[in-house]
């Protein structure tokens, strides 16, 4: 008779079941008594070894094994480091192993962009530069970090660059589809809600931090929505990124209600600029968009470094001179080695 038959004839009768080891008992016998034991397995050494070896967790659930060498007195990455996957890993070619660096799989590269929205009495002005990067490697200058859901409907970008694009074009489909089948536009809360019941159903598995804003029947509207399935609703500016701090600083000081149209570009246009004049991972093209009640447009779309001459003019004409003479020096130099 099986364990499982004996475990089960045992619970069917009415009666108290003093243990479970006793149904063990029954089915297999005493485990350990003094003629079993010399009959069971013994680790060998080399077993014992290798489970005296300490193992790193990784937040993701790799586990970082190191061989049995002697350990180098400099600080050297050791290349014998060997990453062994998770049981339950088969993912194929989008399984983590194949983005972890081999040589140091516990490293964490830095995010950085700077994006900014805020309210006032003629609409939502949205700000935003255009850098991607990993740390110190600027993968694109020219990265447009807004998305267009739709004619009333903006979505930025703050965190993993395909996170942000994925999840708000799909936003785009279901805002779409909620305009045929109830035939008029979501609204701006109902839509940031729907991108945020994604984000709790995978909650701190991607990294997003986007704004959605919009114009609706309730007037200018702001939302926050990030990977950790919080949502919230603005009635003055968000700013995200590395570089919100510094355009935070400019915001706060020029910032009121009842500034003009021209006024609130400008200052959106200013905000992000010096951003990404003191954020090293924020920089590229300034881009602004302005939604209003007839929906968004797009206003401008600068360059960091013209922006810089023309709120620095005399700085920017000293640095100019100097670059002028330093190439004229090195043409002269040039032509007498020729």
């Amino acid at each position: 008779m099986s364990l499982n038959s004996i475990i089960k004839k045992k619970y069917n009768k009415r009666g108290r079941l003093a243990s479970s080891n006793q149904v063990a008992d029954e089915a297999l016998g005493q485990l350990y008594n003094d003629e079993t034991l010399g009959q069971f397995y013994l680790p060998s050494k080399d077993y014992l070894y290798e489970q005296s070896q300490q193992h790193t967790l990784l937040e993701s659930g790799w586990i970082i094994d190191k061989k049995n060498e002697q350990k180098s007195n400099d600080d050297h990455l050791n290349l014998n480091t060997t990453i062994s996957k998770p049981p339950n890993s088969s993912l194929g070619d989008y399984d983590e192993s194949n983005f972890v660096d081999k040589n140091n799989p516990a490293i964490k590269y830095n995010h950085g962009t700077t994006t900014l929205g805020f309210k006032f009495k003629g609409g939502v002005i949205i700000a935003v530069d255009s850098r991607a990067s990993m740390g110190s490697y600027i993968g694109s200058g020219t990265v447009r970090k807004v998305i267009e859901i739709n004619p009333y409907l903006l979505g930025t970008m703050a965190g993993g660059a395909a996170d942000c694009q994925f999840w708000e074009r799909n936003l785009a489909m279901q805002c779409r589809l909620y305009e045929l089948r109830n035939g008029e536009r979501i609204s701006v809360a109902a839509a940031s809600k729907i991108i945020c019941n994604w984000m709790y159903q995978y909650k701190n598995r991607f990294s997003v931090g986007s704004m959605i804003a919009g114009y609706d029947k309730e007037g200018p509207q702001l939302f926050y929505v990030d990977s950790g399935a919080m949502r919230l609703n603005s009635n003055y500016c968000f700013s995200v990124g590395s570089g919100s701090t510094y355009a935070y600083g400019v915001l706060d000081a020029g910032w009121k209600w009842d500034l003009s149209d021209e006024e609130a570009i400008q200052l959106g246009r200013k905000s992000i600029y010096h951003a990404t004049h003191r954020d090293a991972y924020s920089g590229g093209y300034v881009n602004v968009y302005h939604i209003k009640q007839d929906g968004w447009v797009n206003i401008s779309h600068d360059d960091c470094f013209q922006l810089y001459q023309r709120y620095y003019p005399e700085k920017s004409k000293a640095i100019n001179q100097v670059n002028q003479e330093e190439r004229k020096e090195d043409d002269d130099g040039d032509a007498t080695m020729s």
